[in-house]
């Protein structure tokens, strides 16, 4: 059985031609307007002040879902409790922002509110309202979906039955694959199979690793650090084993500065994490940056990155403080490889601490599913193959592969030259989409130019809630944002729009927001 016995063919990526014109029409308006600070409102601190029981997050929760019930009016009757539940709560005590950053129930309350957006609201009661959903966060995969290549490896390795038990960390011909390619990504970083571990994607790797490094460490006297904006299942898998301290980071113009973490570092910090670009402003940490944070940081401490979202931007080299001793890496297929539903990625770290976690993973969890293998391994070489501007293939690089897969160089160079053309008209697309909204959102509301990601933050100036402002928006549009507060943005009408997605979404999203905002604006002139 031979591997890419036929060409993949590139599926057809096309963007409409008004979004090329918007971008033509619009490309020298500002759209970034300065600093970004994720700080604590006084919003926050007022439901911190009502709660009977502060350290309750089911009961804060339920006080801010209250409160945008309250305001709301007779249009949430279906909802009375909560309002009334809002309007019984007195002032009990002070709060102030270091109290809300540093307790366990601020976590626990921004993943239950979390599970409300998704659960209870968006996909539960609302479903209905929600003509057109902004805030799904990954890529319509119907338009920009997996390549034909890869998924060519998927078909193979079910018709040649490889779903069996396999090694912990994964096969090692997928390793080694995804080590050269990490290799080649950061300036002088020598991976090998040792350094790598196969993982079922992001979120369950950080998972895994929160009780990998952390369970039966809770002796230590400092808590956990977690960079904010974040994403809450992250944060809270790693409260769950001990204590943590939000550390919000300021962005400007794209670059998000990590000097406030720096500072909270104490020689005890047992783990630190950071996402190398942020969900939802798109702002990238500064390679010097990182290598001072690597560098004030214990040896004994573990700094977490989560490049996920670090994509849909500007190539760069890495620093080779990356691949430093007590630096630990999480990549995913989610998002820049169109496939959130597949699980599947990997973790790079120290190889004496990835000897460690074979043990873990053995343990809990067996191994990540074997016939993604393939695919894994083929993705690793092509994209090297690109980041290092190889164009025709060789004797070298078929003899990667193993002879088993009967492949030829032929048909080896048809499927890399489809995937190619693929990754490329798909990049140029979501590039051009996000230009496109970002332009067209920034003449409704500040709209802060992502660095990378298919996310944009928006922050509108009517609301100073962002959860109310999903709320109103989808009442008064049938349009759904992305709170973010549920990013741990605690301050404003702040929400995150993905841009990932078809163009006539956008073009009525945007249509419908200008038109909503200047009937407001008309309203209170």
């Amino acid at each position: 059985m031979q591997l890419f016995s036929a060409a993949p063919v590139a599926r057809r990526i096309d963007v409409p031609a008004e979004a090329r014109g918007v971008v033509s029409r619009l490309r020298d308006v500002g759209s970034d307007p300065g600093i970004f600070l994720p700080a604590v409102d006084e919003r926050v601190l007022e439901v911190f002040r009502r709660a009977r029981n502060p350290e309750d997050p089911i009961e804060l929760r339920d006080l801010w879902l209250g409160r945008v019930e309250h305001e709301r009016g007779p249009q949430s009757h279906r909802r009375a409790w909560f309002a009334e539940q809002w309007r019984s709560s007195v002032v009990r005590r002070r709060a102030d922002a270091e109290e809300v950053l540093k307790s366990h129930a601020t976590v626990r309350f921004v993943k239950e509110l979390f599970n409300w957006f998704f659960r209870d609201d968006l996909y539960g009661e609302l479903r209905e309202s929600a003509q057109v959903i902004l805030s799904g966060g990954s890529v319509d995969e119907l338009n920009w979906g997996l390549p034909e290549t890869l998924k060519e490896c998927v078909r193979y390795a079910l018709d040649r039955d490889w779903y069996g038990y396999s090694d912990s960390c994964g096969r090692v011909q997928a390793r080694q694959a995804v080590a050269a390619y990490e290799s080649a990504r950061i300036e002088g970083a020598s991976y090998e199979a040792g350094n790598i571990a196969l993982s079922m994607g992001g979120t369950f790797a950080i998972s895994t690793l929160a009780d990998f490094v952390l369970t039966g460490h809770s002796h230590r006297v400092s808590p956990a650090l977690c960079a904010t904006p974040n994403y809450p299942p992250l944060v809270e898998a790693i409260a769950r084993r001990g204590d943590v301290q939000l550390v919000p980071l300021p962005s400007i113009a794209g670059r998000m500065l990590l000097e406030p973490l720096i500072e909270a570092l104490t020689p005890q910090t047992p783990l630190v994490l950071v996402q190398t670009a942020a969900n939802p402003t798109g702002a990238a940490v500064d390679e010097e940056d990182l290598a001072r944070l690597v560098r004030a940081a214990s040896p004994s401490t573990i700094v977490l990155l989560d490049e996920c979202h670090e994509w849909l931007g500007e190539p760069r080299t890495l620093s080779s403080w990356r691949a430093a001793s007590n630096v630990v890496r999480v990549s995913s297929l989610s998002k820049n490889w169109s496939a959130p539903g597949m699980k599947a990625g990997w973790i790079v770290a120290n190889t004496s601490f990835i000897s460690d976690y074979y043990e873990y993973a053995s343990t809990n969890f067996g191994g990540p599913p074997s016939f993604l293998y393939t695919l894994v391994e083929v993705l690793a070489r092509m994209e090297r193959w690109m980041i290092t501007d190889t164009t025709r293939l060789g004797m070298a690089e078929l003899g990667e592969f193993e002879q088993t897969y009967g492949l030829s160089l032929l048909r080896l160079q048809a499927a890399y030259d489809s995937y190619c053309k693929e990754r490329r008209a798909r990049e140029q697309s979501l590039h051009l989409l996000r230009d496109a909204a970002v332009l067209e959102l920034s003449q409704v509301a500040m709209t802060y130019r992502p660095h990378y990601s298919i996310n944009v933050l928006v922050h509108f100036e009517q609301w100073d809630d962002s959860y109310r402002c999903f709320r109103d928006l989808l009442c008064e549009t049938g349009i759904s944002v992305y709170p973010g507060i549920l990013n741990f943005c605690f301050s404003g009408g702040v929400v995150r729009f993905t841009t990932a997605r078809p163009w006539k979404d956008l073009e009525l999203a945007t249509a419908r927001l200008r038109d909503l905002i200047a009937t407001r604006e008309a309203v209170h002139a």
